[in-house]
């Protein structure tokens, strides 16, 4: 699920105080001939006479929204209900995904691309320049997706939502200026010096995640916050530039003018130097020309880093975490209130599927399950939700609170129920059954594979100073095949132990059985290619790659196979699930870094990025160093630390909620952690006057409230 699904559309990216409208401004009913759905039901002939299915739709899309954390301020009639549904399929979402990828790849094959397989450009053929019209036409067939995208949008929150929503009117004009280009370039005939279009194409991108825009919003407010750390900052490098440059003046001693020539010449070099320095990417070189004059020299370093380095930027990180969790705390907020009105709203309307309720303060029990039919969401919180329905099924009606109670299964976690072991009739297997499926047995296993790999190390060290030629790879591919012989019949007798279903429930069991048969099938190759153990074929004369080609790959799955062991160590397990969360619910920060490619990542990551700064000085201006400057102020300072804030949210949330559990526990719960999760204990859940304000103010579901 994408980040747009968790946090949903944007439109209402924070929690709005609606004003409750005066009674008469409520009973008016709407003038725009959209349709009018009463709350109450106060008079029976009103809900015989309403359509039925159009009601358990309705209910279905709204209950959708709620699992999705979407905002319900949509169109609810039946055929926009229909483009609704259409429009969040999987199918359309992924295909919405694809262009998006697809036109930000454009810029690997357009002009002037340097796409090659080598960096370096003495060894670098001319890159490959497509005909004029080819990656037009690729991009137009991107453009008009978008429009579709946007009229489908606009369409059905419609055009008061619309006018409200920046990010929409910034699509449309995005849209209108690309196309405008993309127009000019056909017209020059693919020579024009400059397209606009290539600077903003980034927003496609931008514009479909809602953590995304989220985490944009919350740079922007954190950036007021940090000013007073950051004019600090600057203060504490302007100072300790003039002192530096007092420090290292230029005399007529060409010996002691090293430290001028390279790190105090000017302001501009003076002032690069040390910002590097804030960095420790240039730390110990900066001082070397000096500290080889004189030791006392060093204290000046020293006392800059101290002070620039471990005090104020890590205050600096303090602040960014601290205005990033209380925004993001704010988000779930918005999003645990849209889940909840999505539910209220669900119940509201499917009370007037009950011809026979006069109040609307209960629902028939079968529309209930007639809703659950056609509801999209995870097989697992079906079958939850099923089972708390089934209780009320002989009172027949459910009450508000009731409806509640049930979809409170979406904020629980997944406890994962592996399939029950086999039953053998003969005393022996049921033994053998024991001995396989206990936990001792995995952890002799684990030891196993450690006694492979510490035998694969000690090859390469006996090996690391011989040649190709020199290296007897027979006795290591015996010794291979011995091992892989075990993690066969390893994985043979766990199948016979939990039957196949049962080993395929177990995240492990697949990674280890799939390399066990790709290294069984790798191994075999090996041995009927050079007819091992009895050759006299030399490494290199047979097939595609070399004996040592196939022995390194098979080493490498080897020493990757050991990772089997993650699951039965618990913190390594909460590491490894922590990580795999942050693939599945930050691709929003990846998605801001799309841009960084190889030069900005490593300007990113601060390792020597001052030599790509001055490189580019020097073939362009001293004017170029803003650019990076910026660069890294933006992903090094800020983004950088918002990622290792929600590590820390992600993991300290995983850590509390298992400290108490068993590894077996651990493996068990797959704890979706997504931030609303995270944060869910610590938001507010709204109340029932706020949530009854909310759908009072719904631009198309009208709702005609009695007095009750």
């Amino acid at each position: 699920m994408d980040s747009k699904s968790l946090l949903g559309d944007s439109a209402d990216a924070t929690y709005r105080d609606y004003g409750c409208r005066s009674e008469e401004e409520r009973i008016v009913g709407d003038t725009t001939g959209r349709r009018i759905f009463p709350a109450t039901c106060d008079s029976a002939s009103v809900c015989q006479q309403a359509d039925d299915d159009l009601y358990i739709q309705q209910a279905v899309v709204l209950i959708e929204d709620a699992i999705q954390y979407r905002s319900i301020n949509h169109r609810v009639d039946t055929s926009s209900l229909h483009l609704y549904r259409w429009y969040y399929a999987r199918i359309c979402q992924w295909g919405l995904g694809l262009t998006i990828a697809v036109v930000l790849l454009l810029a690997f094959v357009e002009r002037p691309s340097s796409l090659s397989v080598t960096s370096d450009s003495r060894y670098r053929s001319p890159p490959w320049e497509p005909p004029c019209g080819l990656t037009e036409s690729i991009e137009i067939m991107c453009l008009i997706i978008f429009t579709l995208d946007l009229a489908v949008k606009s369409y059905l929150i419609g055009w008061d939502e619309f006018r409200k929503n920046k990010w929409l009117v910034s699509y449309t004009i995005v849209i209108a200026v690309s196309i405008i280009d993309w127009v000019l370039s056909i017209s020059m005939i693919c020579d024009e010096k400059l397209r606009v279009r290539r600077l903003i194409r980034p927003f496609f991108l931008l514009q479909n995640s809602s953590l995304m825009k989220k985490t944009l919003k919350c740079i922007k407010r954190t950036l007021p916050e940090i000013a007073s750390v950051i004019l600090l900052l600057a203060l504490h490098l302007c100072l300790f530039t003039m002192i530096g440059m007092l420090l290292f003046p230029k005399t007529e001693d060409p010996i002691k003018n090293e430290e001028w020539k390279v790190y105090f010449r000017n302001l501009p070099t003076s002032l690069t130097s040390l910002l590097v320095l804030l960095t420790t990417a240039n730390n110990p070189d900066v001082m070397i020309p000096a500290y080889s004059q004189n030791r006392g020299y060093a204290i000046f370093f020293v006392a800059f880093s101290v002070i620039g380095t471990y005090f104020l930027m890590n205050l600096m990180t303090a602040i960014i975490y601290n205005q990033f969790r209380g925004y993001l705390l704010m988000a779930v907020q918005t999003s645990i209130i849209r889940r909840r009105l999505g539910i209220r709203a669900a119940f509201q309307v499917l009370s007037c599927h009950n011809a026979e309720n006069a109040t609307g303060e209960s629902v028939p029990v079968d529309a209930v399950l007639q809703v659950m039919s056609r509801i999209q969401m995870q097989s697992y919180y079906r079958e939850a939700i099923l089972l708390a329905i089934r209780q009320y099924e002989t009172e027949g009606f459910m009450n508000r609170e009731q409806f509640g109670q049930i979809f409170d299964e979406l904020d629980k976690d997944r406890i994962k129920e592996h399939p029950s072991l086999p039953q053998y009739n003969s005393v022996g297997l049921q033994k053998l059954q024991v001995i396989f499926s206990h936990y001792f047995f995995t952890i002799f296993g684990n030891a196993v594979a450690l006694a492979h790999v510490v035998c694969i190390c000690t090859v390469l060290v006996l090996n690391s100073e011989k040649s190709v030629a020199e290296r007897d790879n027979h006795n290591m591919e015996i010794i291979n095949m011995c091992f892989i012989i075990y993690y066969l019949f390893e994985m043979c007798v766990k199948i016979f132990a939990l039957s196949w279903r049962g080993y395929l429930s177990y995240r492990n069991n697949i990674f280890d059985g799939f390399l066990t048969i790709v290294l069984l099938v790798l191994q075999i190759t090996i041995y009927v290619t050079y007819r091992l153990p009895y050759s006299n074929v030399k490494q290199s004369s047979q097939g595609t790659f070399s004996l040592w080609e196939m022995v390194r790959f098979v080493n490498m799955l080897i020493v990757f196979r050991f990772l089997r062991i993650i699951p039965d160590i618990k913190l390594m397990a909460l590491v490894a699930s922590t990580l795999l969360d942050l693939v599945k619910n930050l691709r929003a920060f990846a998605g801001i870094l799309v841009a960084a490619i190889i030069l900005l990542y490593n300007i990113m990551i601060i390792n020597n990025w001052q030599a790509f700064m001055e490189v580019y000085t020097r073939y362009t201006t001293e004017w170029s160093k803003i650019y990076f400057v910026c660069w890294w102020f933006t992903s090094s300072v800020m983004w950088v630390n918002l990622f290792v804030a929600l590590i820390l949210e992600n993991f300290t949330y995983k850590w509390d909620r298992s400290h108490s559990c068993s590894v077996t526990d651990v493996e068990r719960i797959r704890y979706e952690t997504s931030v609303q999760l995270i944060f869910k204990e610590q938001v507010k859940e709204p109340t029932e006057e706020e949530l009854l304000c909310q759908l009072q103010q719904h631009p198309h579901l009208h709702l005609h409230w009695g007095n009750t």
